[in-house]
């Protein structure tokens, strides 16, 4: 397995007259493969690294294989779709392997689902028509369910925060017990208790009462 090149450090000031490092990745597609179009080999591939959010070169090399075969269009690859998909996963910002897969899934089932859209568009039958609704409804109910279980899945990996000794102004109500924040919520393990002081049931207070004015009668 390759490790990544460091991308923590500053990238070279251009010399007079050559143009400065780009930062659009883009991809160069020839008959032998797929390879990264930057003027700096090394820099290109920390920079796809980066953005994929993946840690090595074998992983980044099976993702960008897949977006490219995901990106074909007419029997060929698009470069069109795939500079728009590793546009989407670069603003995306996977954080590691999990997301990086997850995410070329999202932007692959967009591109699919556009492409059901157009087909549904041109339809030149009742076949037509009624098979390309059916491929975009599955692929429009598709991807919400990804952006969601990836929702759940930056979420777990979130710090989780747990505060005691809360302090409640005047009027406020306390939480007794650990409380923990996970994902701007604030779950406590015990219900809410009012700081007030809790006021007497009506029956006491009755009895109370009672037996005062029976000690006045018996004086009387």
């Amino acid at each position: 397995m390759t490790t990544a090149p460091d991308i923590t450090a500053p990238a070279m000031a251009a010399a007079p007259g050559q143009s400065q490092t780009p930062t659009v990745l883009r991809l160069k597609l020839s008959p032998h493969g797929v390879s990264i179009d930057h003027p700096d080999p090394e820099r290109g591939e920390a920079l796809m690294l980066n953005a994929l959010g993946v840690a090595d070169r074998d992983a980044m090399d099976g993702i960008l294989r897949q977006l490219v075969k995901a990106s074909v269009n007419g029997g060929r690859a698009d470069k069109v779709n795939l500079a728009f998909m590793i546009s989407m996963v670069k603003s995306i910002r996977p954080r590691d392997s999990v997301e990086a897969m997850l995410v070329a899934q999202m932007v692959s089932v967009h591109v699919m689902a556009m492409r059901c859209a157009k087909h549904l568009a041109h339809a030149n039958d009742l076949a037509q028509h009624d098979s390309a609704a059916r491929a975009l409804g599955r692929l429009a109910r598709t991807f919400p369910a990804q952006l969601e279980a990836l929702s759940r899945y930056r979420s777990q990996s979130e710090p989780v925060i747990t505060v005691q000794n809360v302090s409640v102004a005047d009027g406020g109500n306390a939480i007794v017990g650990n409380v923990t924040q996970h994902a701007n919520v604030i779950v406590s393990d015990q219900p809410p208790a009012s700081t007030a002081l809790s006021a007497p049931k009506p029956a006491r207070a009755r009895r109370r009462r009672n037996s005062a004015d029976a000690k006045r009668d018996a004086q009387a």
